[in-house]
Order: structure tokens, then C-alpha cells, then sequence
């Protein structure tokens, strides 16, 4: 089986968002991973004019990694209770792409809870997309003491949470390729 592609899309454009750090963090766990090629998508990288999924508001770079990736990660801070206008409308951008292949989510907050509301709010719109949420999640509270000034993670056991939250994702990629592969494309096709 050829490599699977995970993007690893980032939630945030704000200027002093931490949840890049764990943005970076899952991205370098992933790089030691065999058989997946993951890549940080920045939202900072890619112009999205408009609302929603008519072709003026696309960026074709971005059509490109969606159409290619066989799963998802996403990475977000929580505004809130929810996640940020700027990833909703990256999503939005290719809403019929998305069909039938897994997201995995980590949420990132500087309070006690990790981000687990922005996940709650993240399921519907994504499985509305025709994705598939992950059962396990990653969470990073108090994310300003998980890094120090150098971005350099201060609790080596996220290393091991990472690899098991990658472990799933890789299980359910694996298993919604195969069946996008085999099932009729109209399957594929996203309904109103």
C-alpha cells in the first residue's frame, strides 16, 4: 500500500496562537510514523475570498492537498466554546472533497479543558462535510506551560499520546480508502 497522505490543518491565522505549537508537535511525531506522510497546512499560506464552496472561494493549492489527503488532523484553539472562523471557512472551501475520510482532532486551550468543547462543536460540521470523526482525540490544556519560550515541549508523555492518537487515525484511513476505492462513487457525492 502506498504511503498515506495526512494534512494536518491548523486552526488559527491569530498572531499569538500557541496551538501551532502543538500544530508542530503532532507534525513531528507523524514524521517518525512509517507509511504516512503528513504536512502542516497553515491557513496563513492560502487566500479563501468569499463564503462557502463556490469556485471564486477556493484556493486551487488548497483543492490540491484536500483532493490527494486520505485523512485528516485537525489542530485548533478554542474561541468560545467553539473553533475559529478561520478554519470553518478553509473547510467550507471544499466541501465535496472531504467525503468519507477520517479527521482526528486536537484541541488546544490555555484553560484546564484541553479544547474538548471545540471538538464537540467541530463534529457536526464535519460530519455534515462527510467526514468521519476518530474516536480518540488529542488535548492540550494550559498549552502556555506545555511549551516553554523555545516552543520546546516540557511533558515528554505527550510523545507517547500522539503515537496512539496517530494509531487509530492510520487504522480508520486505512480501512475508508480502501472502501472509497470499492464502493460507487455516487456514494461519494455529497447530498442537500
Amino acid at each position: 500500500m502506498d504511503r498515506l497522505y495526512i494534512p494536518i490543518l491548523v486552526g488559527t491565522v491569530r498572531e499569538q496562537r500557541k496551538s501551532i505549537d502543538a500544530a508542530h508537535l503532532i507534525e513531528q511525531v507523524g514524521k517518525t510514523i512509517e507509511g504516512i506522510e503528513v504536512e502542516l497546512v497553515d491557513p496563513k499560506d492560502f487566500t479563501f475570498p468569499g463564503d462557502g464552496n463556490d469556485p471564486e472561494g477556493k484556493d486551487p493549492r488548497y483543492t490540491a492537498i484536500v483532493t490527494r489527503a486520505d485523512g485528516f488532523i485537525i489542530v485548533t484553539p478554542e474561541y468560545n466554546h467553539s473553533f475559529p472562523g478561520t478554519l470553518k471557512r478553509m473547510l467550507d472551501s471544499e466541501l465535496d472533497l472531504y467525503t468519507h475520510k477520517p479527521v482526528a482532532f486536537a484541541g488546544v486551550s490555555n484553560g484546564g479543558w484541553g479544547g474538548v468543547r471545540v471538538i464537540e462543536s467541530l463534529l457536526s460540521p464535519v460530519r455534515t462535510m462527510g467526514m468521519v470523526a476518530s474516536f480518540r482525540d488529542m488535548q492540550f490544556p494550559r498549552v502556555q506551560d506545555l511549551f516553554d519560550d523555545n516552543d520546546q515541549l516540557q511533558d515528554e508523555a505527550y510523545i507517547d499520546r500522539i503515537k496512539a492518537f496517530y494509531e487509530e487515525l492510520i487504522w480508520m484511513t486505512k480501512v475508508l480508502k480502501a472502501g472509497r476505492e470499492t464502493i460507487p462513487s455516487k456514494f461519494h457525492q455529497i447530498k442537500g
